[in-house]
């Protein structure tokens, strides 16, 4: 049986602050995390929660994904930016045209996020978190688009997106040229199988479907998540039943 995507995560040098940060940005509240860490549950379609863990090594290199966030006039995005900037966030220059109508920022720990100019038509029908962009490769969607059982919505000049069938963000994969995978990601993937469930059938299940075994990721609680490699050598975790 398919997994689900539980949670994105970020690793955090002081997750207490980052986890404010985009609580308050993005109006969700925390709540208990059994794996540790501190987690926020969304207040609306998203589907997945975010997770805030201690981070194993400093962010020296730009994430190879990112949020893509919804304006609906360009007084929202202003209001948008503003709001970001005064919970922390900054400017920030990754090559950006000076007429390009999104803007660039970054969270109080360096990672990057968009804030998209209203009439978008591609994130249309998405809600405030309209994309997860990634860097990464046409073989890689198709992967995420059957591990997730997501359907593609966009698949196009080496370019892929899917998206849950319950609605939701998008997940984007930009094609060529990529990014240099340097250290380890600082945003990652968490998986798990539905309750009732079997976490090695899916291990099994994602290996066939192009993945690699890195080793366990060790937690709190008696069983481990298994930590996976998508095609494009991006970690992702397999989590216990749930």
């Amino acid at each position: 049986m398919t997994s689900h995507l539980h949670a994105l995560c970020f690793d955090a040098d002081d997750p207490q602050r980052l986890s404010r940060f985009w609580a308050e940005f993005l109006g969700w509240e925390s709540s208990d995390d059994p794996d540790g860490g501190i987690v926020l549950v969304p207040s609306d379609d998203t589907g997945f929660l975010i997770r805030f863990l201690p981070a194993l090594e400093p962010k020296t290199t730009q994430n190879l994904l990112h949020f893509d966030l919804t304006s609906t006039s360009e007084d929202d995005q202003r209001k948008t930016v503003s709001k970001a900037l005064e919970l922390g966030a900054r400017h920030i220059d990754i090559g950006q045209s000076p007429d390009d109508g999104h803007v660039v920022l970054a969270d109080p720990e360096g990672n990057e996020f968009c804030v998209i100019e209203p009439g978008n038509s591609f994130l249309a029908e998405c809600g405030f978190i309209g994309a997860l962009a990634c860097d990464g490769s046409q073989a890689v969607g198709y992967f995420w688009s059957r591990a997730l059982g997501w359907p593609l919505v966009w698949d196009q000049d080496q370019e892929t997106a899917i998206r849950s069938p319950r609605g939701g963000p998008k997940v984007t994969w930009g094609g060529p040229p990529h990014m240099p995978m340097t250290g380890r990601a600082r945003l990652r993937f968490d998986l798990a199988p539905p309750a009732d469930g079997d976490q090695h059938a899916e291990v099994e299940r994602l290996l066939s479907l192009g993945a690699t075994r890195r080793g366990p990721a060790t937690v709190t609680g008696d069983a481990a998540p298994v930590l996976l490699a998508d095609p494009d050598g991006q970690e992702f975790r397999v989590l216990p039943p749930r």
